[in-house]
């Protein structure tokens, strides 16, 4: 069963700056020349890293919106506009994709789906919306308890569009830009992942071509094309590609949920906290690092063998979260 809900508000995240001192204890005046103040570091995106142009703010909405990632979703809308893609395992052995929007705000997205409870642990650190079609009774339950916010087709900016390119199950598109304008006072969402330079690959092993086994029935096939990795078996138009500076795949712990879908097939869940092994992908490089994320709405980190903290690469991330019972992950 699926359920439509009232439209929410975003989570504000609140940044307060900090305030300094002269350094000598004197409040007043100095005859002394001031010190320079130090250069301000540049504004970047959180979903990126990259810097933000100027004329531009990252204190600006963030949205998730769940894409389906079958045949019947043919074509996709807006994955290539997307700043970061998640993509989940779902009942049936396929896939569902969590595409994230933020430094680009297209007009048309989807095809637009329903959320499971995977999406609590993809969504909850960035504090944003999911924009949905709706979704069963405890996956409902489920993300309220969690306190994650969502925009359903109760919401003017997600209907659905009957124009005869796709069944009436994948119809529903959703208006990005419109459903900006309803949040008046954004604030800048936290970095989902610990972005830096390239630095951290050097010494990586070769991988041109990855392969990332979410089951039986999905095998999600990349290839380097210049310095970008692109599928090689989705379904995005031309024109309108997802091209990732950098694909990660983690191995997760899955569960099933308390229900079944309407075809009587078990719904499995992803666990996206804890920890657990990941391979890092760029620039035709691999390297295997440890993912460890404590709790649901803590944002994910990555340590090295050694130990010490590992950055990604500023840029365009696809997120494989790979299941450790039944997935894999091959490159070469």
């Amino acid at each position: 069963m699926r359920l439509s809900v009232a439209a929410t508000l975003a989570a504000s995240v609140v940044l307060a700056g900090c305030g300094g001192s002269t350094g000598n204890g004197d409040t007043g005046s100095s005859d002394k020349p001031s010190s320079s103040a130090p250069a301000a570091q540049p504004e970047t995106w959180p979903l990126t890293g990259l810097r933000v142009p100027d004329g531009r703010s990252p204190e600006s909405p963030a949205y998730i919106v769940k894409i389906d990632n079958t045949g019947a979703s043919a074509p996709q809308y807006g994955l290539g506009k997307a700043d970061m893609v998640v993509e989940e395992l779902v009942e049936g052995g396929i896939t569902r994709l969590a595409a994230f929007f933020q430094s680009q705000l297209p007009t048309k997205v989807g095809p637009v789906r329903s959320m499971r409870l995977t999406d609590i642990g993809v969504a909850k650190p960035l504090g944003a919306e999911i924009v949905t079609s709706g979704a069963a009774v405890p996956t409902l339950n489920g993300l309220r308890e969690a306190g994650v916010k969502f925009a359903d087709m109760s919401n003017p900016a997600v209907v659905r569009d009957y124009d005869g390119s796709h069944d009436y199950l994948h119809s529903v598109v959703a208006n990005l830009q419109k459903l900006a304008a309803q949040q008046k006072h954004p604030a800048r969402p936290v970095d989902y992942l610990p972005f830096g330079d390239a630095k951290g690959m050097a010494g990586g092993k070769p991988a041109t071509a990855i392969d990332a086994r979410m089951s039986a029935a999905r095998t999600a096939h990349w290839q380097l094309m210049g310095h970008k990795y692109v599928l090689q078996n989705g379904y995005m138009p031309d024109g309108d590609v997802f091209k990732a500076d950098t694909v990660i795949t983690c191995m997760v712990r899955t569960s099933l949920a308390p229900y079944l879908d309407p075809a009587g097939n078990p719904v499995p869940v992803s666990h996206f906290e804890g920890k657990g092994q990941a391979i890092i992908f760029h620039d035709g490089k691999a390297v295997r690092v440890t993912w460890k994320k404590p709790k649901v709405g803590d944002t994910v980190t990555f340590v090295t063998k050694s130990g010490a903290q590992f950055k990604v690469p500023a840029g365009r991330t696809w997120l494989h979260l790979v299941p450790s019972s039944g997935g894999s992950v091959s490159f070469r």
